[in-house]
């Protein structure tokens, strides 16, 4: 008998975007995964809730992959950028589901991050029929959430990078706050 599963070594990762969209409360935005075969949402990797993320099309500049992904799953066009992540961050996909996500052609994610604020009205975001329906729906839910929490609500896998980002925009919530 074979492995067919591929060599992790031997994969490249997919460059992506996430962004996290902070509200006036210095809260960032959370949507739940929907699950329909969905490697960040199964029985074996626990619910998802996450970030806005998405891959970059070739030869397209990460800010704007960032915003166009952020309007793809949202439906949010009003923001202002605050910020950007110094560095890539990576993750790798577990093994049960090495060689089945994104077609077998990766084995992870390396992200550009950017931090944006929102300075829409609550009723922009529609994650049911983002970008007026253009685009299928990613998430089933939504919510604010506290930046330090996020890692506690990610699939397992995702947690390192998440630590990350919370260090690379932690200091951005408090710019929101006027106490």
């Amino acid at each position: 008998m074979t492995n067919s599963r591929p060599d992790r070594e031997s994969l490249p990762y997919r460059d992506c975007v996430g962004i996290a969209v902070f509200n006036p409360h210095g809260n960032v935005l959370l949507g739940h995964r929907k699950s329909a075969g969905d490697p960040d949402q199964s029985a074996e990797h626990g619910s998802a809730w996450q970030m806005p993320q998405g891959g970059i099309d070739r030869g397209e500049d990460p800010l704007k992959a960032a915003l166009r992904e952020l309007r793809e799953e949202t439906n949010i066009t009003s923001v202002s950028l605050l910020a950007e992540a110094p560095e890539w961050i990576f993750y790798d996909l577990p093994d049960d589901a090495l060689g089945k996500a994104w077609k077998g052609k990766y084995r992870g994610q390396r992200q550009r991050w950017f931090a944006f604020a929102f300075t829409g009205d609550e009723s922009e975001i529609d994650i049911a029929e983002p970008d007026g329906g253009k685009h299928e729906a990613e998430f089933d839910a939504w919510r604010w959430e506290k930046l330090s929490r996020a890692p506690s609500l990610i699939v397992p896998f995702k947690r390192a990078a998440y630590e990350k980002v919370v260090e690379a925009f932690g200091d951005i919530p408090q710019r929101f706050t006027h106490t």
